[in-house]
């Protein structure tokens, strides 16, 4: 007897494929979910765990032309690329300079902010709806500064946000002190995001996904996708236990996505990959009440169920080469001199993860090749805070009486490359 073919089969175990397959299965669709490693053990185990609405701008502006040398000399500067990736890296970097012109410029914006707006509403309901919301944490998150020529800095920051909408308080030295009174009293100032939260476990939360989507009927398979073909009613994928059949599939792999997206829509994605790391630090559990970054060190800091947990850190690299985990102990060096009292790193864990990033800085949202092919990656760094929206929005997709284009969808559709 042949195994029953599932409507649709979701490549990718992470926080965006998980939660998809939720909102699939409950649009009435079998589902199976493939993925070479157990559910949320990539980008979305490590993560800053920041709800991240206020990032509404692109990964990079004008002045990453200046930090290019910087970029390739220090090994543990915040944004670095790896000389050896130079050359496969460098079409990538060409693409995202075009972007920076003023008119791509703000559709990204717009792409982004849209996203963003939507993303606390969606993940209020998603929780909700698996009875843990108490995994969020709606309390803002602050960036703050330490030089006082930062401050025009700061001034524009806040103005360009408001320009977009995006709840924003500026901040002095006093009321930090307040709110978070282990910071150093040698803080200038900052701004505070209202709207903002953070996941008090972000790995947690994949797994009350899962078990949210197995209880709605969603199979996980520990399986390696090696490639993909399109048949005449459904899509035929190769994986390293042998064929599976599916009338449709979702590609959510995050930075693994560029070569079966090719292989089912002939489309090439200029997908690369940002190395990000952490480092989780046990003894740290009551030092801050909410996400704090610093503007001039570049790096933020996440309040956890068990630990505070460092991320931020920029590594363009590729997907094979090994990590350095120099670059995450780093982040304890940086931390240095923002507290009262240094962090204890007594215990602490090191990770690196990969986040896929477009040149854009938009995701692929999409559904094409007659509809058996549906794609969700590309989020950048803003995986964790776009997931939910996502979700809704493939879940739209897919649905069979969907054949229109969802207003929402056009900037992040597959043809704009």
């Amino acid at each position: 007897m042949k195994p029953e073919v599932p409507d649709i089969a979701v490549v990718g175990a992470g926080i965006i494929g998980v939660s998809c397959a939720l909102a699939l299965a409950r649009k009435g669709f079998t589902v199976q979910v493939l993925d070479r490693q157990a559910p949320g053990l990539g980008a979305s185990y490590g993560n800053a765990g920041h709800l991240a609405t206020e990032q509404v701008f692109p990964i990079a502006d004008l002045s990453i032309i200046k930090r290019l040398p910087a970029m390739l000399l220090d090994p543990l500067g915040p944004l670095r690329l790896d000389w050896k990736y130079l050359p496969r890296a460098l079409p990538w970097f060409m693409r995202l300079l075009l972007n920076l012109r003023p008119e791509p410029y703000q559709r990204s914006v717009a792409g982004i902010r849209a996203l963003n707006e939507a993303s606390l509403g969606a993940w209020q309901r998603l929780l909700q709806s698996i009875d843990c919301a108490h995994l969020l944490k709606q309390d803002g998150s602050l960036l703050v500064f330490e030089r006082p020529e930062s401050r025009t800095v700061l001034d524009d920051l806040q103005a360009r946000m408001r320009q977009q909408q995006v709840p924003v308080q500026a901040w002095d030295s006093a009321a930090i002190r307040q709110a978070a009174p282990q910071l150093s009293k040698h803080l200038q100032g900052g701004l505070f995001f209202p709207a903002t939260g953070h996941f008090v476990d972000p790995y947690r939360v994949v797994n009350e996904l899962v078990e949210a989507a197995k209880a709605a009927g969603v199979q996980f398979l520990q399986r390696r996708v090696v490639e993909g073909r399109l048949q005449h009613d459904a899509v035929l994928l190769d994986t390293d236990k042998g064929a599976l059949t599916a009338r449709q599939v979702l590609l959510a792999c995050g930075a693994h996505s560029a070569s079966l997206t090719a292989q089912l829509t002939g489309k090439r994605v200029p997908l690369d990959t940002e190395r990000g790391y952490h480092l989780m630090l046990p003894a740290e559990l009551q030092r801050l009440p909410f996400a704090v970054t610093s503007l001039e060190r570049k790096f933020i800091m996440t309040p956890l169920q068990d630990g505070l947990r460092l991320a931020g850190t920029v590594e363009f690299a590729g997907l094979e080469a090994p990590p350095s985990m120099a670059r995450a102990r780093q982040l304890h060096r940086l931390s240095q001199g923002l507290f009262s009292r240094d962090l204890n790193a007594e215990g602490a864990s090191e990770w690196m993860g990969f986040r896929p990033s477009l040149p854009d800085s938009l995701p692929v949202i999409d559904r094409v090749a007659g509809g058996k092919v549906l794609l969700a990656f590309g989020h950048q760094h803003l995986g964790l805070t776009q997931a939910a929206v996502t979700a809704e929005m493939i879940g739209d997709l897919a649905a069979p009486a969907q054949d229109k284009t969802l207003p929402l969808l056009t900037p992040y559709r597959l043809d704009r490359f």
